[in-house]
């Protein structure tokens, strides 16, 4: 097992390389352990996928720093890889809170990177103000830089998540975070390749997009092409998995049939997948 420093080390290469990469996103220690065995080079966890398996809806503070962490924890504890956590918008709207929740993440949940959001989780008034978004960057930079490994800290511009549709805006916010100090740069949400390709032509460190979004389905060779160095799936496992749950629960419910059986992961599959480190 590499020691976190070897992790955080290997993690920001992956970023420093020409091509892309993808950072699939389990949602615990089991979907991690396939992930790894499948052969990807880093992981990142999920928030919303932690708020389903939970039981609870994601974006509105139900899942709580604790179990955020605790479930980061269970995710680093089961791979050997790399692993960076959705850290929300820091658990807190003071930059104090957000800059204790970085180093929470790297000394209790053993984490090499993480992202810092400027969503609110307030319906009424989404996003931060610019300002404010600014100094919550930056004060999660200095906790990462406080670390005696490289944490690989990403800002996240909520906007399009959220109904807005202004990509000035989200590149002003962007590259305001970039220079605050972000290694990485995320926008989730973006509507179109020309949006995705501005915004990559209008930074200087690594981009992250989110692949699947609103049903979009470009390649990673497509996003590389367009800028983008970083590739992750947010929720989009977790739902995946859901959809065949709740197709297979439909068709027992409507008809009480089991068609999805055809499609099932062989048992003993699973039990290797799941076991194998």
């Amino acid at each position: 097992m590499q020691t976190q420093s070897a992790k955080a080390a290997a993690f920001a290469a992956l970023h420093e390389r020409q091509s892309a990469f993808l950072i699939p996103n389990p949602w615990d220690a089991g979907t991690a352990r396939i992930l790894t065995v499948l052969g990807f080079e880093a992981l990142a966890t999920t928030s919303a996928g932690l708020a389903f398996a939970l039981g609870r809806r994601d974006g509105r503070g139900a899942v709580t720093r604790d179990e955020t962490l605790a479930n980061a924890r269970a995710i680093v504890d089961a791979t050997e890889l790399p692993v960076a956590a959705d850290l929300e918008n820091g658990f807190g709207h003071a930059p104090e809170t957000v800059a204790q929740t970085i180093r929470l993440a790297a000394e209790r949940a053993g984490l090499v990177g993480g992202s810092i959001e400027d969503s609110t989780g307030d319906p009424e008034r989404p996003i931060y103000d610019f300002s404010h978004a600014v100094e919550r960057i930056v004060a999660a930079v200095e906790a990462a830089r406080s670390l005696p490994f490289r944490f690989m800290l990403a800002a996240r511009a909520e906007h399009f998540l959220h109904g807005g549709t202004d990509l000035d805006e989200t590149i002003r916010r962007l590259q305001a975070y970039e220079a605050a100090g972000a290694d990485v740069l995320y926008a989730p949400g973006l509507p179109s390749k020309d949006a995705i390709r501005t915004v990559c032509a209008s930074l200087k460190k690594p981009v992250n997009v989110l692949m699947a979004a609103r049903g979009a389905t470009w390649s990673l060779a497509e996003l590389q092409a367009l800028g983008v160095r970083r590739v992750s799936l947010g929720s989009g496992l977790s739902r995946a998995a859901l959809g065949a749950f709740v197709r297979a629960a439909r068709e027992l419910r409507e008809t009480g049939t089991c068609e999805f059986a055809r499609d099932l992961l062989p048992f003993e599959e699973a039990n290797d997948l799941v076991e194998s480190r």
